[in-house]
């Protein structure tokens, strides 16, 4: 059994270094510095015997190294990762802004799936449904106890195909059924109104590959509504981020053509880099759909709305914004992630995820687990931010790229921790659940209505609790 094992175990070596040649020639060939760490791959190669040997149940090859590989890249840091075939289709939807579905943006409230919006022209949207709706039942299963991942992936499915809601509609009291068939959806990023005369909003929801095309068409549409437009809210709380490219050229729509946006700091030559307000830098396929936009966004009062779930691209902008004193940036701290992932194909459907750089706002800050501090600090309603608080930021992930101040840095986690456990038991002491946030962009909407007090130099509610952390200073070198 053991000459059997070595020699198994010796073939898997081979392979396992087969598996890690062929990572490294899809990385264009770049060769780790000292060679290969071959004690090391042996083990992971004796382990990968003894499993196939001794483990209790046959196990897939393909799944363990699919697991090796994974628990490599996922031991570095929260956003490194790697995609398997059903992960990686899902990341590459996510990324273009299309999924087959009913066509609905939506959060959860009580337990119950609630439509935030209905996407125009989708199926949910020919079918009536509308926003506040509470949907109860997704064909034979309750909603009650699913996550909102799992409610999504139930309206999920293949094109033409139906699936059967009961919604419940509070404004009429009332529940109906309703059979919806799924289609192709594309997803809106951007949605913009005019929220009273002479003041426009604009929100973007994530940076996908279609965001800066619809940005550049929303922004059209204002001002056509209204050429001399006062002043305008540029919404990005909990943007989460996504295409650099999109957070480059939507702060290249406000700023002077040619100043820096971001830079980018890492071990590889191509990852150190200044990105400027040019169409060389933000243009995807050549389509420069900023140039287009009216001269007088250059200079119309604008203010950006920030909060703890904005992060990566919307950080980019809100940073760049304020460092070259472009807007007002107004809410709460975002959440600190100032670090880029670059995608490497390893198959037609496999890739790996890979922190390769930080990045820095024009001044020279890196962000890292601190944030953008706003220049206004805003409460989420009138009653105060407790909810916020309560968000998860990049501070708080597991092994995440600490900043420059480690020391700081854990002194503030160690504040955040215990103002955490008190809200918690305060929270818990309630004999009323939490009331849902008002919709973004609505007439309840508290932010954007200090937004809008800015903008026409009223008088404007700040935040009732101090900032919890400072910025990062600026660096020296980058």
């Amino acid at each position: 059994m053991g000459a059997k094992l070595k020699v198994f175990g010796w073939i898997s070596v081979g392979a396992v270094a087969g598996a890690l040649a062929t990572l490294q020639l899809s990385a264009n060939a770049r060769a780790t510095q000292g060679g290969l760490p071959l004690e090391e791959l042996q083990q992971l190669a004796a382990v990968f015997g003894l499993v196939k040997a001794e483990y209790v149940e046959a196990v897939d090859e393909k799944k363990l190294i699919n697991d090796a590989i994974s628990g490599m890249v996922t031991g570095l840091d929260p956003h490194s990762v790697f995609f398997d075939k059903k992960s990686f289709a899902e990341f590459k939807e996510g990324t273009s802004g299309k999924f087959v579905g009913v066509g609905i943006e939506i959060g959860m409230e009580d337990g119950l799936v609630r439509i935030v919006s209905p996407i125009e022209g989708s199926p949910a949207f020919r079918a009536g449904l509308k926003s506040g709706d509470l949907i109860t039942r997704i064909d034979d299963t309750p909603v009650k106890g699913l996550t909102l991942e799992q409610a999504v992936k139930r309206m999920r499915g293949e094109p033409a195909t139906k699936v059967n809601l009961s919604v419940f509609r509070k404004a009429e009291s009332r529940s109906f059924p309703v059979t919806i068939v799924r289609e192709e959806i594309r997803m809106q990023s951007v949605r913009a109104k005019m929220v009273e005369p002479g003041y426009g909003w604009v929100r973007i929801s994530a940076f996908q590959e279609r965001t800066v095309e619809d940005f550049a068409k929303k922004l059209g549409e204002l001002y056509a509504q209204d050429p001399k437009l006062k002043g305008l809210v540029l919404d990005l709380r909990s943007d989460p981020g996504g295409v650099l490219e999109g957070a480059i050229a939507v702060s290249a729509a406000f700023l002077p053509s040619g100043v820096e946006v971001v830079s980018t700091n890492g071990q590889l030559p191509e990852s150190r880099f200044s990105y400027r307000a040019t169409p060389e830098h933000y243009a995807r396929r050549g389509a420069d759909f900023i140039r287009k936009l009216p001269p007088a966004l250059k200079t119309v009062p604008l203010v950006v709305l920030v909060n703890e779930g904005s992060a990566s691209a919307s950080e980019i902008v809100a940073g760049a914004l304020q460092d070259h004193k472009r807007a007002t940036i107004m809410g709460a701290q975002t959440f600190g992630k100032g670090s880029v992932q670059t995608v490497r194909q390893l198959s037609p459907d496999t890739a790996v995820k890979l922190t390769t750089a930080r990045y820095y706002t024009p001044s020279g800050r890196s962000i890292q687990a601190k944030g953008i501090v706003p220049d206004v600090a805003i409460d989420e309603t009138a009653e105060g931010n407790i909810i916020g608080a309560l968000r998860t930021r990049e501070a708080d992930l597991e092994k995440h790229l600490s900043s420059s101040n480690t020391a700081a840095e854990s002194e503030e986690t160690k504040a955040r921790e215990a103002e955490r456990r008190r809200l918690e038991e305060e929270l818990a002491k309630r004999t009323e659940p939490l009331k849902p946030l008002p919709e973004f962009g609505g007439d309840a909407d508290w932010p954007l209505q200090q937004a809008l007090n800015q903008l026409k130099g009223k008088p404007v509610v700040v935040s009732k609790a101090p900032l919890e952390r400072k910025a990062e200073a600026p660096q020296a070198a980058k």
